[in-house]
């Protein structure tokens, strides 16, 4: 029960992710935020990661292909395709595509891990789908016809698939590294990869952006909750539960995401919200509780 608990902060977490995420959208540019939002992380680890920088280089050295791509996919492109895509996509939209995570999860795991999925399992990610559509289309579905793509969409859906992977990948972390050291040199290579990346493109390094309050306090939030405690969660919960059950719970995210936006942007909850959650919940359980109980 306790990796269940951990995996539902995690995704707590993470729904403040997109919430902020989008509420700087116009103050700081995707690349910026994805890339010192990690540098930060690193300078909090540093301590950590020297003190285990012995373990850590041994098992680079083992595992460098493998740890170099879980890097690239977990902390450089995941994080940074979802900024740009909440640039010019609604959070109804990113909500909504980021519901297909656990189905992409599941997919990937039947070609890359052999995995083979139940009819309560199906029948489960089915319900909850549901749900979070019901969610996003605001208890309508004649909302749907209204329904549209823009360029962020397809950067959400790129993110999805991205995570998803990682998540998939998961499976083959070095035994020999613990979920904070994992963790540690994830982010480490991870911030190196945004580094080349944020060198090579159009933008500048600065810091001008944290004279803003709003973004200094988001960006904070944003380094400690989604970052290192949501990695840290989500990591050692997926070694355990496997990423077939862990992914169901990112339908979770936009229970979470209008909790959060009542709080912090003054939006009500409204019926459908509550409909919406009780088809989430009842599938979550039907695929992983009962399953395993």
């Amino acid at each position: 029960m306790k990796y269940y608990v951990l995996v539902i902060l995690a995704v707590l977490f993470w729904s403040g992710n997109f919430i902020f995420g989008r509420y700087i959208s116009s103050d700081i540019h995707p690349l910026q935020l994805a890339f010192y939002r990690w540098f930060f992380v690193l300078l909090l680890l540093m301590p950590y990661i020297i003190m285990r920088y012995k373990n850590l280089l041994l098992q680079f050295k083992k595992h460098y292909g493998m740890l170099i791509l879980q890097s690239a996919l977990g902390i450089s492109a995941f994080n940074t395709f979802l900024y740009y895509g909440l640039q010019t996509t609604t959070a109804t939209n990113a909500l909504l595509i980021n519901s297909s995570t656990p189905i992409i999860i599941i997919v990937m795991s039947m070609f890359i891990l052999k995995k083979h999925i139940t009819k309560l399992q199906f029948t489960g990610i089915i319900l909850s789908t549901l749900g979070v559509v019901y969610l996003v289309l605001k208890g309508e579905l004649l909302n749907i016809v209204e329904f549209e793509f823009t360029k962020g969409d397809f950067w959400i859906i790129a993110a999805c698939t991205d995570w998803a992977l990682y998540s998939v990948l998961l499976k083959y972390k070095p035994k020999d590294l613990n979920a904070f050291e994992f963790f540690g040199i994830t982010t480490l290579i991870g911030t190196i990869i945004l580094f080349f990346v944020f060198l090579f493109s159009d933008q500048q390094f600065s810091l001008e952006f944290i004279n803003k309050g709003e973004v200094f306090i988001a960006l904070s939030y944003i380094v400690i909750f989604p970052s290192i405690l949501s990695f840290y969660f989500w990591n050692i919960s997926t070694a355990q539960l496997s990423a077939n059950v862990t992914g169901q719970f990112a339908h979770i995210m936009p229970i979470f995401g209008a909790i959060l936006a009542y709080y912090f942007l003054g939006e009500v909850l409204e019926g459908y919200h509550f409909i919406g959650i009780v088809l989430i919940a009842t599938g979550i359980y039907l695929s992983t509780f009962l399953k395993r109980n």
